[in-house]
């Protein structure tokens, strides 16, 4: 085992030390939240498989964070001549948008929004900028309600020594018709970056957020932590979409928190492409009575990715709904875990609430877990589980080699209509091609 596990995951970079660089120049109150985070993540132990949410993710095997830095990078011009050729090409893919982000190497380096979203109030900045310009919208929700610091070893270094992030908040009332598109570029091996996402949609107002995490592969390691809370008022409608399509070297983490209040609609996709290994929490809170949430997953492994995802969906009051499918392929030595569960809380009566996941393994040395669990404290309700395991279907694919396909084109078929379903539930322009393709070049790779 590391050396920074063993010492609870301090080390040289992630310190007291770093912590007090990184709020230097911040008011009081966001210093002492970062300070107080730091004391949780010191006494809060570091994952290890005894555990039952991280019994399949050996970290000690998995992550060394002793041999991580924190990126000293100065934030790039805003000029995309002078960007990443990749960068370019994938933010050459989207489709219109009522604003842009773009991250490289942990800092914001571009912001665009529609002048006539801004003129009704909608907000889209650097995290570090609001935290100036909004400062009492981002005391009240960043690090509070959805993701305090005691929810966990990585959520508490994640509000310790985050670099930057995005504030997105929709007044009351407003409607945005395109997404927002965030695209991330990382490139420095052996770096750790941190930065959070805080979303508040106002009553009845609507918003899709697009966010896209990009790199080459790297020579050694590199740990990204991305934490988001997503908090969507009375009749508020909120798509959040994470696309992860990291090179191989890199360890992705995920916290993502929702919050749906009365007659609120939160709808989540997370998708996972890339990285060596990815693990992703996410915790849907249904808040308030007639409040609704879709979760979905699609992730696709090749060689000897891992990807764990561990989701809960929590409904609290009466009269809530939730439907979770996650679908995965896993080809070569890949491998997958989902753990889900289902928590219908005391008094929360007349729930709907439903949990699927499906695998498709596509190599004898791919290996797919899944464990889905119900918690059920109300009697008046209606939820169910179910997971499945299985191999390419053999019928389908001799039907569509007997109609003139040869086994790779009726293998690409059978591969892009059973994760297709994921995305027909969410389709966003520009995300169900870029995927799409992703898929393609993956699976012409073990043709």
């Amino acid at each position: 085992m590391s050396e920074a596990l063993l010492t609870g995951g301090v080390t040289r970079a992630l310190s007291a030390e770093s912590v007090e660089r990184a709020s230097k120049h911040e008011p009081t109150w966001l210093r002492k939240r970062r300070t107080h985070a730091w004391s949780v993540y010191e006494a809060t132990p570091m994952p290890t498989t005894k555990l039952e949410e991280w019994r399949y993710t050996d970290l000690s095997k998995k992550l060394d964070l002793e041999a991580l830095s924190l990126s000293d990078a100065e934030t790039a011009p805003d000029d995309p001549s002078t960007w990443p050729e990749h960068l370019r090409a994938t933010m050459d893919e989207d489709h219109e948008a009522s604003g842009h982000i773009v991250f490289i190497d942990g800092h914001v380096v571009h912001a665009d929004l529609d002048s006539e979203l801004a003129s009704q109030g909608v907000v889209l900045k650097s995290l570090h900028e609001a935290v100036d310009s909004h400062a009492e919208l981002l005391q009240e929700h960043l690090a509070t309600k959805a993701l305090p610091p005691e929810e966990g070893k990585f959520a508490s270094l994640n509000a310790a020594l985050w670099a930057d992030g995005i504030f997105l908040f929709v007044p009351k009332g407003v409607q945005l018709e395109l997404p927002v598109r965030v695209t991330r570029w990382l490139s420095e091996a052996g770096t750790a970056y941190m930065s959070r996402v805080l979303i508040v949609a106002e009553n009845h107002s609507r918003v899709s957020y697009v966010d896209e995490v990009v790199s080459n592969d790297f020579t050694e390691q590199m740990f990204t932590s991305t934490a988001a809370e997503v908090i969507a008022k009375d009749g508020a409608q909120v798509q959040f979409v994470s696309v992860q399509r990291l090179g191989r070297g890199s360890f992705y983490h995920s916290v993502q928190r929702t919050l749906a209040n009365r007659d609120a609609t939160l709808d989540t996709l997370n998708v996972g492409l890339g990285a060596s290994v990815s693990r992703v929490d996410l915790n849907a809170q249904l808040l308030g009575p007639g409040a609704t949430s879709d979760m979905l997953g699609l992730y696709f492994g090749d060689g000897s990715q891992h990807f764990d995802f561990n989701t809960s969906q929590d409904h609290t009051v009466p009269n809530t709904a939730s439907d979770l499918l996650y679908k995965g392929a896993l080809d070569g030595a890949s491998r997958s875990i989902f753990r889900g569960i289902i928590r219908v809380h005391e008094g929360a009566q007349q729930t709907d609430a439903y949990q699927t996941n499906r695998n498709l393994l596509l190599s004898p040395d791919s290996r797919a877990d899944s464990l889905p669990n119900l918690e059920i404290e109300a009697d008046d309700v209606k939820c169910s589980h179910g997971a499945t395991v299985g191999q390419l279907d053999a019928e389908a694919k001799f039907y569509l080699m007997s109609r003139g396909l040869d086994r790779v084109q009726a293998e690409r078929l059978v591969v892009l209509g059973f994760l297709g379903e994921v995305l027909a539930r969410l389709p966003l322009g520009g995300v169900v091609e870029k995927v799409t393709r992703v898929i393609e070049e993956k699976l012409a790779q073990h043709a």
